[in-house]
This record gives structure tokens, C-alpha cells and sequence, in this order.
């Protein structure tokens, strides 16, 4: 049995908790997979790099209504794919050895295995060699992440998830995506951009449903165009046969492919961690419980990340190592974490990107509001890009003119929403962010002081 101060369970965010304040310290840090978690091997940064690649492919198909004419001749593959894995691995291995082995570290352990609780602040790790280590510790913090989900149905058939498809041998004719979400719409795009004709099953009726409502009817509707859409169907199983795989469907029909992507979700790795002998709760999704300053309801365990966070997203999880990385070092100064205006963004085409309140949600919860749009297609920019789909959409308190949600379909969504996080953060009103500042003529950001200008407010437009 060996103690720590600090044992850290996960490399992802949790890694970024340790810097030279933690000098004195002994501690432990606990991976069962790659160094660098989710984001960085198998999530957000090799999907961004294969999304940026994509959109390249795609623009011949749109470059034509603009007079020029441009053919996309070959998507090499095997290079797209080595560039991508070609930076993320080093990085991964080079984060492993640089906690193994710098001189920063001397006072850190590596331990790679899965651990679970043996009790309160104490631990079993089921090393990689087979062997076992015992650890206790003063504090610990859960950073364990998540994992893709696969159906029951589909457990036993041949299929990749997100964690897997994008190191493909080589690229499928034929490609059946399970599940309307947002990895299924960038992979959708990633891989029918790339040449491959893809189907996309899913039990709603619409892709992007946890969007605001306009948003995915918008984006429903050009999935259509785009790819085979059976959004009322999903599957029931599948199997392998001579020159691919059946998957059957809920209609009772099936449909032959040559790669099937499960992407229905992913689930917290609470699972593996026998939180009840530590006495960590979860609650009913299986998210480790935490209180606003992210302590568990066992002393001296924090959560962060994947693992209790419900938005999972990599940005909410480095603000919470942030939060718990103060509580650790001042533990009679303890900050929160701020999860009032958690912004996202899908990297599909088009792209989209929200933050706050739907409409739905704010009807649901009795908010006053109005609403603000305004189309792509309405400003110079959107006249240069002949872009007649895309949409600004802003909520705001007519009252006080403070924004209450924001969301976009179209070219750059995840940028032009920054400065709208910026102004709910802050407090500024809809008025003030839309004349109390220049807005460069002609260009994409005149789409939000349009959306603003647009909310019918109680206060006068000055």
C-alpha cells in the first residue's frame, strides 16, 4: 500500500491540474488508455483536423453557382489520416513520457491500469502487466472521462465508433452512420465529402434535435439534400454477408453497407470506478455527483470532466480542472465553477453553433423573451458567399435587453458566436454590444449586429 497526497484518476483535463505548485507534493496519476484523454486522441482535435480537410473536398461541389470551375480528383486517405494521427501520437506518447520521466516530475508515479475504489481515498490499479497496485491518498480527483456507446443489438455485429472509424485501412464505398447527433453529423460530412456514400439512421425525426428547434428543422432539411436521411428508422442488428454487412431496420426492411458507425452517445466511465466503496454518488445517467465547487459527496474526492459533467465538452472540463485545481492548493478559499453560458458548436456543413436558452427551453421555463433573426443572405458577406441557408437566431429579455441564448447555422458559426458568449458573460445588453461599436463593412460579424438589431425590445433604438 503506498500514499500519495494526490491521486489523479485520467490524463485528459485532469493532467493539466499538476504544474510546479504542486512541487512538493507526492502524487499519482492513474491512465487505463492514451495520455491526453478523449479530446486529444480520439474526440475534438483529430475530428476539427479531418472536418478542416473535408470542407477542402466539398468545395468543388459548391464553387460552381460562383463561376468557377473545380473538380476534386483524389482524396488520398492513408495521407489525410497519417498527417492528422501523424501529430496527435507523438504528442500522446510524448505527455506520457515527460510525466514518467522529466525532472519536473520526479515527485509523480505513473500508474497504467484501470483503477477502481477500495474505499474512502483508497485504490486498486489493474496494472498492464497483469500485476496489481494498492494506493491510498489524502485527496483524489476523479478525471476518468467516457466512452461511445454501442446499442445491445448492435454489440455483436461489425461496426466502428468514433474512437475507431478514423483509423481506417482504407476509405468504404458505402457507409451506414447510427444516430442523429453531432458525431454523426461531422462524420456524415467528413466521410460523404471524401466520396462515400453515406446513410444516416436515427429513431427522432430530426438530426441536431437537442438544438433550437429552427436550427435542426434548418439542418434536417439540408441533411436531406446531402445524404441518405431515414430519420425515423434506426437498426434493430446487423451482421456480416459476402461483399459487406445487413443491417436490419426498425420498418422491418434492411439495407446493405460496407462500415457501420455507431454514434448514439457516449456514457460516463463512472462504471469501472466502484464509486459506492468510496462513497461517491452518481446519479441516474451514471455522472459522478458534485457540488459547484466540483467536490464529490465523499471528503477529499473531486470530479471533473466527462465523468460528471453532463455537457461534456472539453472546454467545460479544463474550466473545472481549473476550479479544482485552485480548491486543492487553497482549500479554505474555495472558487466555483461557472456554468451559466456553455457554449457549443457542430463541426458539420454547415456548421452550427449555440449558447443559453432555445426557444423551447425558454418557453418551457416561463422566460419572457423575444427573438432576432437574421439570414446570411441579408448581409454583403452572405451575397459574397451566395450562402442562402444559413441563419442568426438571438433570445434577449425584452425588458433589459440582456441575451438569453444565441444560435447559428452557417459558414464560421463556432467563431461569429464568441463575441455573443462574450456579452452574456459580461452582462452586456443587446443595445449596447450592437451600436456601442464598429462592426467591419462588409463582413460575416455584421450578421449578429443585424440579429441584435433585429430583437423587438422594449428599451428605444437609439
Amino acid at each position: 500500500m503506498t500514499h500519495f497526497d494526490l491521486v489523479i484518476i485520467g490524463t485528459g483535463s485532469g493532467n493539466s491540474i499538476l504544474d510546479k505548485r504542486f512541487a512538493g507534493w507526492r502524487v499519482a496519476i492513474v491512465e487505463k488508455g492514451t495520455f491526453g484523454g478523449v479530446c486529444l486522441n480520439v474526440g475534438c482535435i483529430p475530428t476539427k483536423m479531418f472536418v478542416h480537410t473535408a470542407d477542402l473536398a466539398s468545395t468543388p461541389a459548391s464553387a460552381g453557382k460562383l463561376g468557377v470551375d473545380l473538380e476534386l480528383r483524389d482524396v488520398r486517405w492513408a495521407e489525410v489520416r497519417d498527417r492528422i494521427f501523424g501529430r496527435i501520437d507523438p504528442i500522446a506518447r510524448g505527455g506520457r513520457e515527460y510525466r514518467r520521466t522529466h525532472r519536473d516530475n520526479e515527485n509523480v508515479t505513473v500508474f497504467e491500469g484501470t483503477a477502481r475504489f477500495t474505499g474512502p481515498r483508497a485504490l486498486r490499479v489493474d496494472l498492464a502487466d497483469g500485476s496489481t497496485a494498492d494506493l491510498t491518498a489524502d485527496r483524489v480527483v476523479i478525471a476518468a472521462g467516457s466512452r461511445a456507446v454501442v446499442p445491445d443489438e448492435l454489440a455483436d455485429a461489425p461496426h466502428h465508433t468514433s474512437d475507431t472509424v478514423m483509423r481506417l485501412d482504407e476509405l468504404p464505398r458505402r457507409m451506414t452512420i447510427v444516430g442523429t447527433g453531432f458525431v454523426a453529423a461531422e462524420f456524415a460530412h467528413v466521410f460523404s465529402s471524401f466520396g462515400v456514400d453515406v446513410t444516416i439512421l436515427g429513431r427522432s425525426g430530426a438530426m441536431l434535435r437537442h438544438e433550437d428547434a429552427d436550427i435542426s428543422a434548418r439542418f434536417t432539411e439540408l441533411a436531406r439534400e446531402r445524404w441518405d436521411l431515414r430519420a425515423s428508422t434506426t437498426a434493430t442488428g446487423a451482421r456480416a454477408v459476402d461483399g459487406g454487412i445487413r443491417v436490419d431496420l426498425t420498418d422491418g426492411t434492411s439495407l446493405e453497407t460496407d462500415l457501420l458507425l455507431v454514434a448514439v452517445g457516449r456514457v460516463p466511465n463512472s462504471d469501472l470506478l466502484d464509486l459506492p466503496a468510496a462513497g461517491v454518488e452518481v446519479d441516474p445517467t451514471g455522472h459522478v455527483v458534485v457540488d459547484d465547487t466540483q467536490a464529490t459527496t465523499a471528503r477529499g474526492v473531486w470530479a471533473l470532466g466527462d465523468v460528471s459533467s453532463h455537457y461534456e465538452l472539453k472546454h467545460v472540463a479544463n474550466h473545472e480542472a481549473r476550479v479544482v485545481q485552485h480548491n486543492l492548493l487553497h482549500p479554505d478559499e474555495p472558487v466555483t465553477a461557472d456554468h451559466r453560458f456553455v457554449p457549443h458548436a457542430v463541426f458539420s456543413s454547415p456548421q452550427v453553433a449555440s449558447v443559453g436558452l432555445t426557444e423551447e427551453q425558454a418557453r418551457a421555463a416561463g422566460v419572457r423573451y423575444v427573438t432576432g433573426t437574421r439570414d446570411y443572405a441579408g448581409i454583403a458577406y452572405g451575397w459574397a458567399m451566395e450562402d442562402t441557408t444559413g441563419f442568426a437566431k438571438v433570445l434577449a429579455d425584452p425588458a433589459t435587453g440582456l441575451l438569453l441564448g444565441a444560435h447559428i447555422i452557417g459558414p464560421q458559426a463556432a467563431t461569429l458566436i464568441q463575441p455573443l458568449i462574450q456579452a452574456m458573460s459580461f452582462g452586456l445588453d443587446a443595445r449596447s454590444m450592437a451600436r456601442g461599436q464598429y462592426w467591419i463593412h462588409p463582413s460575416v460579424p455584421e450578421l449578429i449586429e443585424n440579429a441584435l438589431l433585429a430583437l423587438p425590445l422594449d428599451l428605444p433604438l437609439d
